[in-house]
């Protein structure tokens, strides 16, 4: 989809290819398809570590971020997320990362909220182009000063913690994160992981516990793992920039925490939260405990089963259940 309105772009006059120079490509996504651009000058910037890794496995340049006194790029291709504020602060970035004048191709999916983002961008920029296909659209304008403040920013919220745009829960903590801190026990063991930690509201709750020697923070999305390490200041905590279904702790731990994502785009998809699973019970002790909390709705016991001699839910609300695995398989059934 992608693909083919970039091809559009292109073959309609609404972007050149520059002569000379490196194109950023903010945000692409696994399965996408940039072969309409040199990839020997694309820089794929993203900080979602399996889009991360797809595209290094494909050839491309990728970087978490640009890098800080990089020269400008010669032109930049934004591929929208659906949070609109982090739509925001990329188009903001991009704006600043190229050279003064140079294209800003923003490229989007009606679902996720383009038509939206091309309106706000009217009344500051000239937009061209606005091409339709593929149930998205792609327009550009000239990189300038105009989208100034739009650039993220920090913010505080509920218990002094930091986040910024683009993170899971950016506004507070989330509900069943709450909800599972309340029911942590107070023994976890020396080693644990907190799998997908976030910005680190759970691993705060973890490291409150003196039985805990050791926090392994595993976190896909860099922006989110950058807010973990200004809200945690303990020498305990050790931050890591992975997959969640494919980390491997230096030790096995005695206990796992989660709260596993289950969306991919709109759609709800608890294969995410099933591999989460599988991957706590990997990385624990002979008699670890995985403590995890899910929307109510999602179909996780089979897999919890699959996986562990002894499941029980230890609180259920009309949202959520937190759940206590205990005695993992060393092969599932």
């Amino acid at each position: 989809m992608r693909a083919s309105r970039i091809e559009l772009a292109l073959e309609e006059g609404l972007f050149a290819l520059p002569e000379t120079g490196q194109i950023a490509v903010f945000r692409p996504h696994q399965g996408d398809d940039l072969s309409a651009l040199p990839k020997d000058r694309v820089v794929v910037l993203t900080g979602f570590r399996p889009d991360s890794d797809y595209f290094k496995a494909r050839g491309y340049q990728v970087e978490s971020a640009a890098p800080a006194g990089a020269a400008p790029y010669a032109a930049a291709l934004v591929c929208l997320p659906r949070a609109r504020d982090h739509a925001k602060a990329m188009l903001a970035e991009a704006a600043v990362r190229v050279a003064p004048g140079a294209t800003v191709l923003v490229d989007g999916q009606k679902t996720d909220g383009i038509e939206s983002i091309l309106k706000d961008l009217k009344p500051r920029v000239a937009l061209s182009g606005a091409i339709s296909k593929a149930h998205g659209r792609i327009a550009a304008f000239a990189a300038g000063p105009e989208l100034a403040d739009w650039a993220d920013q920090p913010r505080q919220v509920e218990g002094g913690f930091i986040t910024r745009a683009g993170v899971f829960s950016a506004d507070g903590p989330d509900p069943a994160s709450v909800l599972l801190a309340e029911h942590l026990p107070e023994k976890l063991g020396p080693k644990v992981v907190d799998l997908g930690a976030g910005w680190g509201y759970l691993s705060r709750a973890i490291l409150a516990r003196a039985s805990v020697k050791r926090l392994d923070l595993v976190e896909a999305e860099a922006l989110s793992l950058e807010c973990a390490r200004q809200n945690i200041d303990d020498p305990r905590a050790n931050f890591h920039w992975e997959d969640a279904t494919a980390f491997r702790p230096a030790n096995l731990a005695e206990t796992v925490v989660m709260n596993p994502p289950f969306h991919i785009g709109r759609s709800s998809d608890p294969t995410l939260g099933i591999a989460f699973i599988t991957a706590a019970r990997r990385m624990l002790a002979p008699d670890g405990a995985l403590w995890m909390v899910a929307n109510r709705h999602l179909p996780y016991d089979e897999a919890l089963t699959t996986h562990f001699l002894e499941v029980e839910t230890v609180v259920q609300t009309n949202s959520f259940r937190v759940i206590r695995a205990i005695k993992p398989r060393r092969q599932a059934r």
